[in-house]
């Protein structure tokens, strides 16, 4: 039933990643846009599931509250500034949202909120992991590294580079959905993006060396880890042909893969921890019973309703969108 949980919250925060991250990239993106004809459009291809990508993140948030209630606690007593930032910045994209729409002599205000709620949510995802990959300061087992303890050169650089990782994701996003100018300049955008990223994974893996991080030593231990970066690797390549042949299908899919194997390096290097070298997933898990119970509620009926929600959802809104006057 634990390992059950575990792959339950790990698919879903995937899917977060994956989904929402197309959508905080777009929302990124927006505030470089002057054109407001763009801009809608922009809007226009993440209006049908915007809602429905930010709810994976509650999906991920109950799992870890009610399945491994130990790691819940304290990750929010470290995290509990990032968070809190990062829930207002989403909390902000929704009301931006829905107000730029109406509120025409104000529409300004709205969008730069649209564009900085999905900065601050983005860099503060990032830099949450950033410091999870670091290590946090603990004492006998309970937290004390105070409110800004996730804070360091370290997390703030991961908080920048997945702001660059979603904005390439939301980059491609748009190559696939849209037509005219909003598509032609994703996809000058998509090599300086691209670049971007590499320049920070090798400026990661760097101050990984130079620190000697715990975590260099798990993929010592483990070299299979190392298939996920080759499987990367592969993954870049066909999107840089991919670019060149100017195809608006597979940039997307190619990014996304590049996600899927940054997730499973990261997660298969924390295992068998929730929180790296301090609490076990055995340990975080909630008693047998409390697991039992809530199979039969999101594990039987909600996950897989979500996952039906998902498919029907983007196979319904599928293609490019074009012009439009207005979404509402």
């Amino acid at each position: 039933m634990v390992m059950f949980w575990v792959a339950l919250l790990a698919i879903s925060i995937l899917i977060y990643l994956l989904l929402d991250g197309f959508d905080l990239g777009v929302g990124m993106l927006f505030g470089l846009t002057k054109s407001k004809s763009d801009r809608n459009e922009m809007l226009h291809t993440v209006a049908p599931v915007w809602d429905g990508n930010e709810t994976w993140l509650v999906v991920a948030g109950v799992i870890l509250w009610g399945a491994f209630p130990a790691a819940y606690s304290v990750l929010l007593s470290a995290f509990y500034i990032p968070v809190v930032v990062m829930l207002l910045g989403l909390i902000l994209r929704g009301v931006a949202f829905e107000f730029r729409n109406k509120a025409l002599a104000s529409r300004w205000v709205w969008d730069f909120s649209f564009s900085a709620g999905s900065l601050a949510a983005s860099f503060m995802q990032g830099a949450m992991v950033g410091a999870l990959v670091e290590g946090l300061q603990f004492t006998d087992g309970e937290y004390s590294g105070g409110a800004l303890g996730w804070l360091s050169g370290f997390s703030v650089l991961c908080g920048i580079g997945l702001c660059l990782g979603y904005a390439l994701l939301g980059a491609c996003w748009l190559v696939r959905k849209s037509e005219g100018s909003v598509r032609a300049t994703a996809r000058r955008q998509i090599p300086v993006l691209a670049v971007a990223v590499l320049v920070f994974l090798v400026v990661v893996f760097a101050h990984a060396l130079a620190e000697n991080l715990p975590i260099l030593q798990r993929w010592i231990d483990r070299p299979y880890l190392f298939v996920f970066p080759a499987i990367g690797a592969g993954a870049a390549l066909v999107l840089a042909t991919s670019i060149l042949r100017h195809d608006d299908y597979w940039p997307f899919h190619m990014v996304a893969t590049i996600f899927v194997t940054a997730f499973g390096t990261l997660a298969l290097s924390f295992w068998p921890y929730m929180i790296p070298s301090v609490i076990t997933i055995e340990e975080a898990a909630a008693p047998h019973s409390s697991l039992a119970f809530m199979f039969w509620g999101e594990g039987l009926f909600v996950f897989p309703l979500m996952l039906l929600y998902v498919v029907i959802g983007y196979r319904v809104f599928r293609g490019k969108v074009g012009p439009m006057t207005d979404h509402y």
